[in-house]
């Protein structure tokens, strides 16, 4: 239940990360100012694509996000984001999940977040960091409706899973 636990939410931080204008996990976050700041940002009408780089962060509340470059694909009809990529050497997140639950971190090359399928996919170098414990691999992919994921290490390593020891000292397996 643990690693499903930290698996659900971990994937919820990095759709939060990558969509900040959609949801927020602290409530307060969402009635936050969104600032975003980038040496150069580029908008076409006609694609919708908008396209930030050079030293890319944004903030809303306790949302920080760092990358090379951000570009945000938007249906022009509604406005509304239909997938984001942000990469870089590595693109990174943090957000406060909730007070009980506190700082998760994410990192990766390049962070995609599709919102019509609401997968969100992490590629190369990819780690989440939540309460002590990591998960990592070359890809993870999250299924956002179904709380699944999928790790694949590639390249000959593995996918790396690491939890701290629990608090009552009790020596339970994960199931």
């Amino acid at each position: 239940m643990f690693i499903k636990n930290l698996l659900k939410n971990s994937a919820l931080v990095l759709t939060l990360s990558i969509t900040p204008l959609i949801a927020a996990a602290l409530p307060s976050d969402a009635n936050q100012p969104i600032r975003l700041l980038a040496d150069r940002a580029t908008y076409s009408e006609r694609t919708g694509v908008t396209t930030y780089s050079g030293n890319v962060t944004i903030e809303q509340g306790t949302l920080k996000i760092a990358a090379d470059n951000l570009t945000v694909n938007l249906n022009t009809a509604n406005r509304s984001i239909n997938s984001a990529v942000a990469t870089g050497r590595p693109a990174t997140m943090q957000q406060i999940i909730t007070q009980e639950k506190g700082l998760a971190k994410g990192q990766a090359n390049r962070i995609d977040y599709n919102a019509v399928t609401g997968i969100v996919t992490l590629t190369g170098n990819a780690k989440l960091t939540q309460a002590g414990s990591s998960f990592s691999g070359n890809v993870i992919r999250y299924s956002l409706s179904a709380g699944d994921v999928e790790a694949n290490a590639g390249g000959g390593q593995r996918v790396e899973l690491v939890f701290p020891p629990s608090e009552s000292g009790s020596r339970r397996g994960v199931r």
